[in-house]
């Protein structure tokens, strides 16, 4: 496969899962600011989840007062944040469109209607109307294009990259969604004790889709410790940092070429670590730091991929800049 082609495929995933995740991240960090807190306390909230996606400094430099109505501005729509869900649908499109030939006609249509569709619920404001359902629309269009992508898509290379694409940032979200969280926890459930905490956790686990997922497994009280294990350690939870990890070893398996063994590796050596290590342990050695080893982790894994099958050679001086890679900016900012 053409390193572009595979290069286009795995950011298309990318873009639309990070789009996926960033409303999940928003979801849940709005509804728990309707339950009653200090001031101080939702501003926190608000603060430390723009720290842990590394976006504290450039929300600063856009805006000058931190409040609810301008993090969901600048999380929905801000052009100048290339992580914005509005810039993520652009580019899952933009990845898609480069590669229709590729693609299967449905997953070109629902990937060009997401995007012709947003343009109507911008127009319409329905992000600060009714955030709550604009956030279910974002998560909605992302089940659709992985459930299409899957039902209707050749099992081939191309469809390896897609998922390579799909669970390497879904990892790296899942991890930052629970260490924004659980930094989060001590201080956001300071005034309603255990009452507070259990229906904390529960928008946790609602934000990854992962409540029943937890009544299913530990039938008990909702506890800090096993949300902490059902997230990372459970290897039938589809969001969990194990199953993703895994996934990622076995489409890198299908697509390793001769450049590739140390990637295969990194990310073997990453899912036997976690097969092997306990909750327990985790929480011992500390929680941030722990996801904050990952993240490095998956970072690096990341910019192997991109190393080994992405990084298209140097254009020719009559190639246009438009049809380079997307690889190439987007290794600048997180993971990219």
């Amino acid at each position: 496969m053409l390193s572009r082609t595979a290069d286009h495929l795995f950011w298309m995933a990318r873009y639309t899962e990070r789009a996926e995740n960033a409303a999940r991240m928003l979801d849940v960090r709005i509804q728990y600011a309707l339950m009653p807190q200090s001031a101080q306390a939702e501003q926190q909230g608000w603060r430390t989840m723009l720290e842990v996606n590394e976006l504290e400094r450039q929300f600063e430099t856009r805006y000058s007062e931190l409040s609810q109505k301008n993090v969901i501005d600048f999380m929905v729509r801000d052009p100048d944040h290339p992580s914005s869900i509005v810039n993520c649908l652009r580019a899952a499109r933009e990845n898609a469109r480069a590669v229709r030939g590729t693609l299967p006609t449905e997953v070109w249509e629902t990937e060009n209607t997401t995007w012709l569709t947003l343009q109507q619920h911008l127009h319409n404001r329905l992000y600060e109307t009714n955030p709550g359902q604009f956030l279910e629309w974002v998560k909605y269009r992302s089940h659709m294009s992985r459930g299409v992508t899957i039902g209707t898509m050749f099992q081939d290379e191309a469809f390896n990259f897609i998922r390579l694409g799909t669970f390497l940032e879904r990892a790296d979200n899942t991890a930052r969604i629970l260490d924004v969280k659980f930094r989060s926890l001590d201080t956001d459930t300071e005034q309603g004790g255990a009452q507070g905490e259990f229906y904390y956790l529960a928008a946790l686990l609602r934000s990854v889709s992962a409540f029943e997922t937890y009544r299913k497994v530990y039938r008990d009280a909702i506890t800090p410790t096993r949300v902490a294990e059902l997230l990372i350690l459970q290897p039938r939870m589809p969001r969990s940092l194990i199953a993703c990890v895994a996934a990622v070893v076995e489409n890198l398996q299908a697509v390793r070429n001769e450049v590739s063994r140390g990637t295969e590796r990194q990310a073997q050596k990453l899912h036997a670590m976690l097969q092997s290590v306990d909750i327990d342990e985790i929480l011992e050695r500390g929680l941030h730091e722990f996801l904050t080893s990952f993240l490095a982790a998956i970072a690096e894994i990341g910019h192997g991929i991109s190393r080994d099958f992405l990084m298209p050679p140097a254009p020719s001086v009559e190639e246009s800049a438009p049809l380079q890679s997307q690889t190439q900016t987007q290794t600048q900012t997180r993971t990219r």
